[in-house]
């Protein structure tokens, strides 16, 4: 009886040791789960280091330099043509991106870049970069309406003499920008 019960033990009891020695499968990793927001994660790319230089659009394909206070002092004589212009970032949309202002100063006009075919946007926290950007020149009257949701957003429209909102527009097809 004795060696029937050993018999017996050794039979269960083997299979068992051997399970207890093997390590367990891994779990399946759990899914991450997406709190509330639909968006996409924002790209690593959105906040760079310091010095880094981020390209948006396409790349710069050597268009005619102008000086910002070239373009400034005479719009009309580049209205329609695509130029690259280099400047310091002084705000941009703090929403989306959407727009920026490129300047030479904290006061005084200005030039609003914006995206073709709002096909791109910079980093919200663009402001205090220094930019490089090709694009087409436009000298435009803004709606007041346009006027205002600009103001709303931190942005300096400039005004003529008879009130009404102008501005000088470079619809940008590339942008580099630098800190």
């Amino acid at each position: 009886m004795k060696t029937f019960r050993s018999a017996l033990l050794t039979l269960f009891a083997l299979p068992l040791v051997a399970l207890a020695e093997t390590p367990a499968p891994a779990a399946a990793p759990k899914p991450a789960v997406q709190e509330d927001c639909p968006h996409p994660p924002t790209p690593a790319d959105a906040k760079p280091a310091a010095g880094w230089t981020l390209t948006r659009g396409e790349a710069l394909k050597g268009a005619p330099a102008v000086t910002l206070a070239r373009l400034l002092e005479k719009p009309q004589a580049h209205e329609g043509k695509t130029v690259r212009v280099e400047g310091q970032v002084r705000k941009a949309c703090e929403k989306k991106g959407c727009w920026m202002e490129l300047a030479e100063g904290a006061k005084g006009a200005g030039v609003r870049v914006t995206f073709k075919d709002y096909g791109f946007f910079v980093p919200l926290d663009s402001a205090g970069s220094s930019a490089r950007v090709e694009g087409v020149v436009k000298v435009t009257e803004l709606s007041e309406s346009m006027a205002k949701h600009y103001e709303a957003e931190g942005a300096m429209v400039p005004r003529g003499a008879d009130g009404k909102p102008r501005e000088v527009q470079l619809v940008a097809t590339g942008v580099e920008l630098r800190r």
